[in-house]
């Protein structure tokens, strides 16, 4: 008898288990305005997709090999998201539409499946192949390799040396991009203190690898204050500002059918680009376990390695920060970077979620499978690597880390007490 009821506890905590996992990994839609938009469209979608193949087979001339491939290749990935669309969960968001993030998740398993694709081949193949994507990287030089005077300023000369049109020179469109880009980190982390942790870990991480990323010198006013101060500060800044606007936003979602005027419909379309709600992101817990702060450790480890590969890609396999393929593939990891860090937050902080959602595991198998990439086709750049730099960072940012971690937990400790102290003192002087 206790076994059976046992077993049906056990059986109840398994179904509670499964749907608490899919309300994370496939957020449902409460609210639909349009119901022609969240309908399902099986039928009609594959008679269009057979029309357009046939379409396409039939119209089109083929005479031209190369271009057969690319048209071909394009058509692949077009019909591969339609399949995302039908077949992928949504992921834990529903703005603007579930649809756009299952295709986020597709385009996630296509370049995951890219990479375990490249890394069978040899460096003579990846040539081949990048050279058929873009002939003129055949000519591509490293930003490393381009030294002339309107780049001299870039790689740590003459440091002493700071002018009003020295500083102006180095606000260009990577200044803007580290801006807008830590703005975006900041909205998705939403912790002051694991921002300025990674910051600082980041210019570490230059440090130690300058060896090997020439690029990765800077002088210091432009490490400290332009960067860390001006550019991930400001950024942050920024970030967090919107994160607490939208925190303190009042959700109250209506149909677009429900809004008479033109311009509330108008309106109502506009904000259907902003979030459905606002989950309150606290990391750190005065009780957080060790498992807990292992797994933020774990998190900010990965960020870094992310980081890196951005920096060795272009640079091992030579092609420009400005080229298609370097930042199609930022804002690629941009994007499903969203949802990576929303499902791994409730994986560390929800005591019933008991395993990552599906687009953190091809998050994290990216990351591995890039850097996995780096070190085969990188075999004469990383055979310079000065190991005790390595093992320095590898120190370097587990100290640092596990001491701002310390300072945070202790910060959520003390404001705890604060808190219950104004509280104590505040019931006693109504009692009183």
């Amino acid at each position: 008898m206790a076994g059976t009821v046992a077993r049906r506890g056990s059986g109840k905590e398994d179904v509670d288990y499964k749907l608490h996992f899919r309300m994370i990994n496939e957020q449902q839609v409460d609210d639909i305005c349009l119901d022609f938009f969240y309908k399902p469209h099986t039928i009609t979608l594959l008679t269009f997709t057979v029309l357009s193949l046939m379409y396409f087979a039939f119209t089109r001339d083929d005479e031209h090999s190369d271009n057969n491939l690319r048209v071909g290749l394009l058509v692949v990935v077009s019909f591969f998201l339609v399949i995302s669309v039908l077949a992928f969960p949504n992921g834990p968001f529903t703005r603007p539409h579930p649809a756009i993030w299952r295709m986020v998740f597709g385009l996630s398993v296509m370049y995951f499946l890219f990479l375990v694709f490249l890394i069978f081949l040899n460096w003579d193949q990846v040539k081949i192949l990048m050279y058929w994507l873009d002939p003129n990287l055949r000519y591509a030089t490293r930003e490393a390799d381009v030294m002339d005077g309107s780049k001299e300023n870039e790689y740590a000369v003459n440091c002493t040396v700071i002018t009003w049109e020295r500083i102006l020179s180095h606000f260009d469109i990577f200044a803007f991009g580290h801006f807008a880009g830590w703005a975006m980190k900041a909205l998705l982390i939403r912790s002051y203190g694991l921002c300025w942790t990674i910051s600082i870990t980041w210019e570490l991480t230059e440090l130690f690898f300058m060896h090997l990323l020439p690029n990765f010198a800077e002088c210091w006013w432009d490490q400290v204050i332009l960067d860390i101060l001006l550019c991930n500060g400001g950024g942050i800044w920024l970030g967090m500002t919107t994160c607490r606007f939208l925190e303190m936003r009042t959700y109250s979602w209506a149909s677009i059918k429900e809004i008479h005027s033109t311009t509330g419909k108008i309106k109502r379309a506009v904000l259907q680009f902003t979030p459905a709600s606002w989950t309150y992101v606290r990391w750190f817990d005065p009780k957080s376990s060790s498992q807990r702060l292992a797994g933020i450790y774990l998190f900010m480890i990965l960020w870094q390695l992310t980081e890196l590969n951005t920096f060795f890609l272009k640079h091992i396999f030579v092609f420009q920060a400005s080229h298609p393929l370097s930042w199609c593939r930022i804002l690629l990891v941009g994007v499903i970077t969203a949802p990576t860090v929303r499902q791994y937050y409730a994986y560390l902080t929800d005591t019933q979620c008991k395993r990552v959602g599906t687009q953190c595991w091809v998050f994290g198998a990216i990351a591995f499978l890039e850097a996995l990439a780096c070190v085969k086709f990188g075999h004469d750049l990383f055979s310079k690597t000065q190991i005790r730099y390595v093992f320095l960072w590898l120190l370097c940012l587990a100290l640092i880390t596990l001491l701002c971690l310390y300072g945070m937990v202790w910060y959520e400790q003390h404001k705890m007490k604060v808190r219950c102290c104004f509280c104590s003192s505040l019931n006693a002087l109504i009692t009183f």
